[in-house]
């Protein structure tokens, strides 16, 4: 697992515009050698930058006829288009001095225009410079978390430049060639990144005013060197200059200028108007010259270097991945070479991780073992002990990765005897502790080739004691040597984010039920549906609770339990009190944002979710609530005034609560069929169904919605869930 969210950030960025990456670099390496090589011909004076108008135009006057067009390009070299004694056009390399030829223009040729079409749009055209473009923002990104993990890596920005440590090549010189070479490829990444909002108007630039300059009073006939104007613009400055085509006081001067352009009349030399260029004209300017390098060689040089570099760094970072990956546990044996399997069970990890525990004890033990899931079973040619790892989800069933395994365990039975030994991992607050693991035992105990070699061990709430225990029974039964050192063991608790208990009601004796206004101090990122998970014994004991979001705060309702090691912890929090906690996002429990309708069905705290999604329905979409509750108190008459105000307001279109222990007991499977139609119909036009609460009520909702289906829609309900409209989130 990757334990870094700037690594993470880092690497699928990484993974997300690699292919891009990759075109751009090496036609960027090509494009930085071309703009090197245009700028070896020795067409630039070494005074250019001092000479002026008024030093070079007479000079060009004397030589040539008639003069339309001089052009200074991003080499600084001078071109002049014009017509000659006979008649003629021309356009040649010119020294702007003298007005000697130096040269003709020399077009791109068709392997570079080529390379520049594939560097700037991939052959796509409009839709290739669009992918570019967020690609250039893609890479920034890598950049900006890239220096975030070097920072992190060298324990400070005062440290960004000490030295490093090698661990190994790739390691090395990724990190070393990211420091050199941050600024030439950030700048790459800002200014495509630039050009790419210019183009498709991500940022817009204003209007160009032209500002109309007031008639001079001196109105004699100037020489082109006497004309202020000429005598202040340098040729540096210049990016082209049209001249005027005939002697009408009308017909002026046009002089483009890196900031701005001039009109200017041909005779008195007087600047007629003024057009200064918008900040976001020059900032593209700026952008194009860094991010092509055309105007100095030593830049396209850097250049060239940063664009290889980036394929280097594609390179080096895959094998940092990889390498980083191998560090995780792999099967050093065959399955059919193993003679100890340990198959595992786990919904969200944390079992694997004591399962990777026994196999590296094992393997250190000189046994061949091979570790696998429990849905990956099969027949193991030469295995003697099996060692069963599985938690249990929700009412007694089997984890994501374990619920073929009945079958399996049916259907391949092993060639030769073997013992077993089941380990289960839960916790006692629920009633269905670690029934899938006992189940599991019971099956193999039912196969003629396994022998239990020890009853059912549980775990509670990861206890790495308890977890011991097994291990020492185990070593004692099959004469393994294993660790049974607590420290082997143990789990650490994920990296937590800070909060702080804004408010918190109380309970009575007919109402369990608080709530609790949490203040996100870390800003981390959450939306109603999501989870926060509290580690109430810091033992790496997990408690997950639904959010709900409101004004930008974590609203929890919870109902206390006598015992409940989460509920009691959070119930005796106190006002300003700091909590550590993280947030897990839940994405396939938000709120369907492209669904024409939505029906919300919960029980108890279940509700929480909702409240809030409800609340942020801006669009209005049609959503309808169903809830069950126990008993009418002062939690549901405030959950009543809440939906009857957003129902007001038409972000609720209708609401149905039911009670189950008053007078005339209804359950909100009992509201389900009286409006069986809606359900039908919000399916049949592609709506979505959400349902939160108690695994026992998903189990008795979905048993009424899968009859609504088959009666009136002719579909089971199991054709909407591949469909993703129906999304759950019950325990």
């Amino acid at each position: 697992m990757i334990s870094s969210v700037w690594r993470f950030a880092h690497l699928a960025l990484a993974l997300i515009s690699c292919a891009f990456v990759f075109v751009a670099a090496i036609t960027g390496v090509i494009l930085a050698v071309d703009a090197v090589n245009e700028k070896t011909p020795p067409y630039k004076i070494e005074s250019f930058n001092d000479v002026t108008l008024a030093q070079s135009l007479p000079n060009l006057q004397a030589k040539y006829t008639e003069i339309l067009e001089l052009q200074v390009d991003h080499n600084q070299f001078v071109t002049l288009e014009g017509f000659d004694d006979n008649g003629d056009d021309f356009k040649v390399i010119i020294n702007p001095l003298t007005g000697e030829k130096l040269g003709k223009p020399v077009e791109k040729s068709a392997f570079i225009q080529w390379i520049t079409s594939l560097h700037r749009s991939l052959f796509l055209h409009e839709t290739g410079r669009f992918i570019v473009g967020v690609v250039s923002f893609l890479l920034m990104l890598i950049t900006i978390t890239g220096t975030i993990l070097i920072i992190k890596r060298q324990q400070g920005i005062k440290h960004f430049f000490s030295k490093i440590h090698r661990d190994f090549f790739a390691q090395y010189f990724h990190v070393v060639a990211g420091r050199l070479l941050l600024i030439p490829i950030l700048i790459i990444a800002l200014t495509g990144t630039y050009l790419f909002m210019i183009r498709f108007e991500f940022v817009s630039k204003p209007e160009e005013v032209t500002k109309e300059m007031v008639s001079a009073k001196d109105t004699s006939e100037k020489k082109w060197k006497d004309f202020s104007a000429f005598n202040e613009v340098k040729l540096a400055d210049v990016e082209k200059i049209e001249f005027p085509f005939a002697d009408d006081p009308e017909d002026f001067f046009k002089i483009k200028l890196h900031d701005k352009e001039l009109q200017i009349n041909q005779i008195t030399g007087n600047v007629v108007s003024e057009t200064q260029y918008s900040t976001e004209k020059k900032l593209e300017t700026l952008s194009l010259n860094l991010h092509t390098g055309r105007t100095h060689i030593i830049w396209a040089i850097i250049l060239g270097i940063a664009s290889l570099n980036i394929l280097f760094f594609i390179y080096s970072g895959f094998v940092i991945t990889l390498k980083r990956k191998s560090v995780k546990i792999k099967n050093k044996f065959k399955l059919n070479n193993a003679e100890y399997i340990v198959l595992v069970g786990s919904e969200n990890g944390s079992t694997l991780t004591f399962a990777n525990k026994i196999y590296e004890q094992l393997i250190a033990s000189n046994q061949s073992v091979y570790l696998t899931t429990l849905n990956q079973y099969t027949t193991f040619e030469k295995a003697k002990h099996l060692i069963v790892c599985t938690s249990t989800y929700g009412l007694g069933d089997a984890p994501s990765n374990a619920n073929q395994f009945k079958k399996l365990v049916n259907k391949y039975p092993q060639n030769a005897n073997a013992s077993f030994s089941v380990i289960g991992f839960g916790s006692k607050a629920y009633k269905d502790y670690c029934a899938f693991a006992i189940e599991v035992d019971q099956w193999l105990q039912q196969q003629s080739w396994a022998k239990q070699l020890l009853p059912v061990f549980t775990v509670n709430d990861k206890s790495v004691t308890e977890f011991v225990e097994w291990a020492k029974a185990w070593k004692n039964s099959s004469s393994v040597e294993i660790g049974t050192t607590p420290a082997l063991y143990q789990q650490k608790t994920p990296k937590l984010a800070s909060f702080n208990v804004l408010e918190k009601t109380t309970v009575s004796s007919n109402d369990p039920i608080f709530s609790l206004i949490i203040n996100n101090q870390s800003k981390v990122s959450f939306q109603s549906g999501d989870l926060l998970a509290i580690y109430p014994g810091n033992d790496g004991r997990e408690r997950l609770y639904s959010i709900t979001k409101r004004n930008n705060n974590i609203h929890l309702i919870v109902k206390l339990h006598e015992n409940g090691l989460g509920s009691q912890f959070l119930y005796h929090l106190q006002k300003s009190t700091p909590l550590q906690a993280r947030i897990i996002q839940n994405k396939s429990f938000h709120f369907p944002k492209k669904a024409p309708s939505v029906i919300m069905i919960a029980n108890g705290t279940g509700i929480a979710p909702f409240l809030g999604m409800i609340e942020e329905n801006r669009t209005k979409t049609e959503i309808h609530l169903f809830a069950g509750f126990r008993y009418q108190n002062n939690t549901t008459q405030g959950y009543q005034n809440f939906a009857q105000q957003q129902k007001e307001e038409q972000r609720l279109t209708s609401f149905n609560f039911a009670y189950s222990r008053e007078e005339n007991a209804c359950y909100v499977m009992h509201l389900i069929q009286t409006q069986a139609q809606l359900f039908a119909q919000v399916l049949e036009n592609k709506g979505v169904i959400m349902i939160c609460g108690a695994l026992n009520m998903q189990k008795d909702v979905e048993a009424v919605l899968d009859t609504i289906c088959k009666d009136v829609n002719g579909k089971p309900l199991d054709f909407y869930k591949e469909n993703k409209q129906i999304l759950t989130d019950c325990y």
